[in-house]
C-alpha cells in the first residue's frame, strides 16, 4: 500500500523511486471549499524545500502550495488546465487530485516530513 508523508503547509508527498508526487491533503480541500483554479507550475522549473511552487483558487480564497523537498517539476497534472476539473482535487485530492510531480535533488528530505498518523494528529490539534 502507497504511503503518504505529509507537510505541515497539508501537501501530501508519495514517493516514486527519485521523484514524488504532490498534492494537498483531504484536510486542506475541505478548508478551501470548492477549488475554481489551480496555477499549474512550469515543467523544468527548479524548487527549494518550502518555496512556493504555485497556487489554488478556491471561490473562498488563494493558497500556495510549497516544495515539500528540494527538486525539479517534471510533470503536471494535465487534467487540472482546464477549470472544470480542478474539483477532482475535491473529489479525489490522494488520487486524481495531484497536482505535480518533483525530481528530489535531495531524498533525505524526506525523513522531516510527516507520518499519516502525526499528520492526522496535528491537524485535531489545529
Amino acid at each position: 500500500m502507497a504511503e503518504y508523508l505529509y507537510t505541515e503547509d497539508h501537501e501530501w508527498v508519495l514517493r516514486e523511486e527519485n521523484r514524488v508526487r504532490v498534492g494537498i491533503s483531504d484536510f486542506a480541500q475541505g478548508e478551501l471549499g470548492d477549488i475554481a483554479y489551480v496555477e499549474l507550475p512550469e515543467i523544468g522549473k527548479e524548487v527549494k524545500k518550502g518555496e512556493a511552487v504555485c497556487s489554488i483558487d478556491s471561490l473562498k480564497s488563494s493558497s500556495e502550495i510549497y516544495a515539500p523537498v528540494s527538486g525539479k517539476v517534471v510533470e503536471v497534472n494535465e487534467k487540472l488546465r482546464k477549470e472544470e476539473n480542478c474539483e477532482i482535487i475535491n473529489k479525489d485530492p490522494l488520487g486524481e487530485g495531484w497536482i505535480f510531480v518533483l525530481e528530489m535533488s535531495n531524498p533525505e528530505e524526506l525523513e522531516k516530513l510527516m507520518s499519516e498518523d502525526q499528520y492526522n494528529k496535528m491537524v485535531e490539534e489545529e
